[in-house]
């Protein structure tokens, strides 16, 4: 078995215009002086970093890497969660998601679709430059309006809908396997990858690609109330990426999963600071641990109370406590007799 690795932190939520915030070095020397041993680096910020630079210059990564070494840090994955929205993007939100996208493609969907695939293909250059063999992003959503059957969905639309993002994914996948890396889809709400039912209609859909997996965080299977143990039963062999990020799930006689329409702090689903929320980490580490995952055990903090800053504190100590040692031996080696073909069969009764 394989330890996992970490504490590590995903920079997304951290990324200010403020001082320590506000560039990669300064960043980098915040979260190492509170115990993360790395980060995970989005690369849609350029005050952290910069995606062209990374995809064609290894003297950047190099400063990378470095930056991160004289601190006792490493880089854990690149994030493309933003681009990779963009890849597949239901009309009916093309104003909202204009948000994630540069000026320049704006108002222009298949624009901006073509930019967010450009952006994958550098991540997988970049990730290949840096040395990393794992990347996370999101699937995007062709059907996600389509998510309750009413009126019932016409006979196909959803076979069509996981067609179609297969044609716009295969090229992408495709290119990572090229540079060496995995394409880990979180597994999120308002992707047409948010359970494991849709990752194997994906996965179909794709002919089983070897660089399609999974990043796993429990958090967004509270809020569906799907049993995120068994699914590790049942993926751990896709699971490449691990977001350590609690929740809490509290219905009432007013709301159940959908919420609502209410804010996070409102929600009957909500993210919570690590411990304060109910998901069974030591249950996960456990199960992780014995399918050798070995990766990272990465904090996404996207708490509805707590300040971001206590939050990532609060999660070093958290995460270094549930980290298993693993054992080298079995704890009854002491009593074991060696092996003796002549011996077991007598056992056995066998001449």
């Amino acid at each position: 078995m394989q330890a996992l690795k970490g504490p590590a932190l995903f920079l997304a939520q951290f990324a200010g215009d403020e001082a320590p915030f506000n560039s990669f070095e300064n960043i980098i020397e915040w979260a190492a002086s509170i115990g993360f041993k790395g980060v995970q680096i989005p690369t849609w910020d350029q005050r952290l970093f910069d995606l062209d630079r990374a995809a064609s210059d290894l003297d950047y990564c190099k400063y990378i890497q470095d930056t991160l070494a004289k601190h006792g840090m490493e880089v854990t994955e690149l994030s493309t969660h933003l681009q990779g929205q963009l890849v597949a993007v239901h009309s009916a939100y093309d104003d909202m998601f204009d948000g994630f996208a540069p000026d320049h493609v704006k108002g222009n969907p298949d624009a901006r679709q073509k930019w967010a695939v450009d952006q994958l293909l550098k991540s997988a250059q970049a990730s290949k430059n840096l040395g990393l063999i794992n990347h996370v992003t999101f699937s995007g959503a062709l059907l996600w309006p389509f998510l309750y059957p009413w009126p019932q969905r016409p006979a196909g639309l959803v076979e069509a809908g996981f067609k179609e993002l297969a044609k716009r994914w295969l090229p992408i996948l495709d290119e990572f396997d090229r540079c060496g890396v995995n394409v880990c889809y979180e597994i999120h709400p308002g992707e047409d990858l948010h359970d494991g039912v849709t990752f194997d209609l994906f996965l179909e859909a794709t002919d089983h690609h070897p660089r399609a997996n999974i990043l796993f965080d429990p958090s967004h299977f509270v809020l569906q109330q799907l049993d995120y143990l068994q699914f590790i039963d049942i993926y751990h062999e896709r699971i490449k990426m691990f977001h350590v990020k609690d929740a809490e799930f509290n219905s009432t006689g007013r709301q159940g999963v959908y919420g609502g329409y209410q804010s996070w702090i409102d929600r009957a689903g909500r993210f919570r600071s690590l411990g304060d929320g109910q998901v069974d980490f030591k249950a996960i580490f456990s199960k992780l641990t014995q399918y050798d995952f070995g990766g990272w055990a990465v904090i996404e903090w996207e708490c509805c109370m707590k300040h971001p800053e206590a939050g990532a504190e609060e999660g070093v100590k958290f995460v270094n406590d549930h980290l298993i040692r693993v054992t080298e031996r079995a704890f009854d080696d002491f009593a074991s007799s060696g092996v003796d073909d002549a011996m077991n069969r007598r056992i056995l009764g066998l001449s």
